[in-house]
């Protein structure tokens, strides 16, 4: 038996979705442990590409049990659209179960999502406005909304009336905004109740169950380790924890079940929103990465800033995931260049640092130190041995498992679920 956990060792947007994709051909059960509808997976397969925000990447494969877990918080309105979309398009949504005691996105938690953005100004986190923090801050407080609640009417409403006297308070007295009303949330809310419901189970319990019968869990992470809320590039970061001890909270499973944690690093690197990043290209060859790799944001259509790869990054996503493997997807991207750089330190104040600061003003006064590699020309969409990769591909991969120590076990070399090299 091998239960794995597939997570993002950058600040998200790694590819995740599609090596969950990939290993999901393996596994019985495909488990989503945080975040919202704030991140997305991009899955091509075939001619056909789906763009997953809350669902699970497994989806895909009709036989797979697919689990949206505690950790999660879900916009119902959202969850319903892209159940919706997937159905239109001949997906199978019966093994779908949702956690029951997963936390429920309310309209006045993108409310406070946007004004509270707005009151920043320059000093904006660069929030996708889905109201994913708020929600979580609600949990956090004690006053959340979960799934259960959703299912007893009277319950939803006296739960609802309750927050409602905090968070009008809020919208009233700190942003000068007009209440929300608890009885147009309930008759808002009731159509994607009743979509929800059959969905509703726990998860838990479902995952022990599959864990007894020996069936291979997989966990599918969100976002990235540097979006983490206790590891990331705080206060630029999201509101939960995408590293792999997320998972245990997140989906209600014990540590010891967990065999192996599958850090996907794209071949270059990005990220979206504020915050600092070494190792930005502001120039034509950021533009080039952008261009190519078709670096816009799944959920928003923000486009990703773009920068070479950044070992320190990684050497500090394998300490706090405790990485076994590396996926390293995008490699295609890359061809054409005539050189290519590998951060291996940052020089802070006429210092040499060779660890990822966990002050972010430190991190936006590093400059990175490069190791130059020589490029390659040839198109690798096609290769499927790492032996026919182009020599100086495959001495840039070896070069990063030197640096990092963690082996790289698959390769993306193009979107689609068959352009990969498995070692």
């Amino acid at each position: 038996m091998s239960n794995k956990i597939v997570i993002g060792t950058q600040w998200g947007d790694e590819g995740k979705g599609k090596i969950t994709d990939m290993l999901a051909e393996t596994a019985d059960v495909i488990v989503r442990f945080g975040g919202g509808n704030n991140a997305g997976h991009t899955v091509i397969v075939g001619d056909e590409k789906f763009e997953l925000h809350l669902i699970p990447s497994g989806i895909l494969y009709p036989e797979k049990v697919n689990v949206i877990g505690n950790g999660v918080v879900i916009d119902p309105e959202a969850m319903v659209e892209e159940m919706q979309g997937l159905r239109e398009r001949g997906i199978s949504l019966d093994k779908l179960f949702i956690s029951e005691t997963a936390h429920i996105i309310m309209p006045y938690h993108r409310l406070l999502d946007h004004l509270e953005e707005k009151r920043k100004g320059a000093g904006k986190i660069g929030t996708t406005g889905k109201g994913i923090g708020p929600a979580y801050t609600d949990k956090v407080a004690r006053r959340g909304i979960r799934m259960i609640d959703l299912l007893d009417k009277d319950r939803f409403y006296r739960k609802l009336t309750d927050t409602l006297a905090y968070q009008n308070l809020v919208l009233e007295r700190v942003y000068n905004s007009e209440p929300v009303q608890a009885e147009e949330i309930v008759e808002q809310y009731q159509p994607y109740i009743d979509e929800l419901r059959l969905h509703v189970t726990n998860t838990s319990l479902l995952l022990e169950e599959a864990r007894e019968e020996r069936k291979k869990i997989f966990f599918e992470g969100a976002q990235g380790t540097l979006l983490d809320i206790d590891y990331g590039t705080y206060p630029f970061v999201t509101s939960s924890n995408p590293t792999a001890g997320g998972v245990c909270t997140g989906a209600g499973i014990g540590p010891t079940r967990i065999d192996d944690v599958i850090g996907v690093a794209k071949a270059y690197l990005t990220r979206v929103g504020e915050g600092p990043f070494p190792t930005e290209l502001q120039d034509e060859i950021g533009e080039l990465l952008r261009e190519k790799g078709h670096e816009y944001g799944v959920t928003t259509g923000r486009p990703r800033r773009c920068g070479w790869f950044d070992v320190l990054i990684l050497r500090h996503a394998f300490r706090v995931n405790g990485l076994t493997e590396i996926a390293l997807t995008k490699l295609d991207v890359l061809s054409g260049l005539e050189e290519i750089k590998l951060c291996t330190g940052y020089r802070y104040r006429g210092e040499l640092i060779k660890e990822f600061p966990a002050e972010v003003e430190h991190l936006s006064e590093c400059e990175p130190v490069y190791e130059t590699l020589p490029g390659w020309d040839e198109d690798i969409t096609s290769v499927r041995d790492y032996n026919n990769l182009p020599e100086n591909a495959r001495r840039y991969i070896e070069r990063i498992e030197e640096l990092v120590k963690v082996p790289v076990k698959i390769i993306g070399t193009g979107p689609k679920r068959e352009e990969a090299i498995r070692r």
